[in-house]
């Protein structure tokens, strides 16, 4: 196993399925027993002084473990951190079924990553998540598909996300996811995706929304490798008793979901959602009292981000 752990505000990039017509779909496993603050509006002198809360801004921290089979080549997701404004995060997931064609998943997506993280200040983007897909997107000439999650967050504590496809975010506040995303998909397995080639999803596609932070909220944004093997509960017990910080948290979120991805007995996300679409054992194994379970080998990115005064 190889991993890689980024510190806080360290900008940096980590590369880290059969075809579904004009997309790429995943490989499924066979075999396996499966931060200012808004400007005050003038106010009469005998109203009272508005409360203004503390300007906010987040520290990252990311580790990263690729697929076994592509630890010499570092994976295929890739992902950049920015200290700008409040914060920017971003990671992207090459497809693998590209590899088919003897294209580099990787290429797509750490190019798609390499131009966001280079757009962040521009005028034209505003401190716009989803205006960064599109002009990132455009700017990238590399052959291949990557699915892609961008969150900025305002000092005024707005964290406003954009995302294409099936990579996550989560909000955890006093022990409680209280914001989640929603993975987007054609069908089982087959998540929308950014690509190289004309027909496909573009920035108009990204699912866009927005949250309130305070401070003290915690951060998890991850690949697919990440949710398809760890419950949120999982993850809500590893951020609240992992005391030593966004780094640590996410070496410890990495290294849960290796080791699920790595169990065939497992009751992972994935088999489960697999089981509830249709996908199963054959019947004769079901007479036997089996079923289609284990995790989801794959690329694991991990990022934790930290609410905290500016």
């Amino acid at each position: 196993m190889a991993a890689t752990a980024v510190s806080q505000y360290y900008l940096s990039f980590h590369s880290i399925p059969e075809d579904g017509g004009t997309w790429r779909r995943r490989r499924r496993r066979t075999g396996s027993s499966v931060c200012c603050t808004p400007p005050v509006p003038s106010i009469p002198s005998s109203s009272p002084p508005p409360v203004v809360g503390p300007e906010l801004s987040l520290s990252f921290g990311a580790h990263v473990i690729p697929h076994p089979k592509k630890v010499e080549k570092g994976g295929e997701d890739a992902f950049f951190i920015s200290s700008y404004n409040g914060g920017v995060v971003a990671v992207a997931d090459g497809v693998s079924g590209w590899a088919e064609q003897n294209v580099n998943p990787a290429l797509f997506s750490r190019e798609l990553m390499s131009k966001a993280s280079s757009l962040v200040e521009d005028e034209e983007v505003s401190y716009n998540p989803r205006t960064l897909i599109q002009k990132a997107h455009a700017a990238t000439s590399s052959v291949g598909s990557a699915t892609v999650i961008i969150a900025m967050l305002e000092k005024n504590g707005t964290l406003k996300i954009a995302s294409v496809g099936d990579c996550g975010l989560r909000v955890i506040r006093k022990g409680q996811v209280v914001f989640s995303t929603s993975p987007e998909e054609h069908y089982f397995d087959c998540p929308y995706q950014l690509s190289s080639e004309a027909v496909g999803q573009t920035y108009l596609d990204a699912t866009v929304s927005s949250v309130e932070l305070v401070k003290g909220d915690t951060l998890v944004i991850g690949s697919d490798g990440l949710f398809d093997n760890v419950f949120d509960h999982e993850i809500v017990s590893a951020v609240g008793t992992t005391s030593d910080g966004v780094t640590n948290t996410a070496k410890v979120l990495a290294n849960l979901a290796h080791t699920h991805s790595l169990d065939l007995s497992y009751e992972s996300p994935y088999s489960l959602e697999a089981r509830a679409r249709g996908f199963d054992v054959p019947w004769w194994k079901k007479m036997l009292g089996m079923k289609l379970t284990g995790g989801k080998l794959d690329d694991i990115t991990v990022i934790v981000g930290h609410a905290e005064s500016s």
